[in-house]
């Protein structure tokens, strides 16, 4: 996903999470709050998705098919943490 891409994505999020700050200032219904922020996280956790793609599909590729051993385990680790730490959210 290119850069421009992103930064689309996350301008349109962004615009959706004015509005839940809108709805809150507003005092909504709860759970139609709840329910934009859960739409605003799903649309943040697709951006993360995507970034991570593009990132097995260019820069871990090229470490593992790189030859130096340290940079494959470097960014094999860093794909790992990502995954934990996504798992402790």
């Amino acid at each position: 996903m290119k850069n421009e891409d992103t930064l689309k994505r996350l301008k349109i999020i962004e615009g959706h999470l004015k509005g839940v700050i809108r709805m809150v200032e507003k005092d909504a219904y709860c759970i139609d709050v709840i329910r934009q922020v859960q739409a605003v996280q799903a649309a943040l956790n697709k951006v993360s998705a995507q970034i991570l793609d593009n990132h097995l599909n260019s820069c871990v590729i090229t470490a593992v098919q790189g030859d130096d051993p340290a940079e494959r385990q470097r960014v094999l680790k860093e794909v790992l943490e990502v995954f934990e730490t996504s798992a402790k959210v």
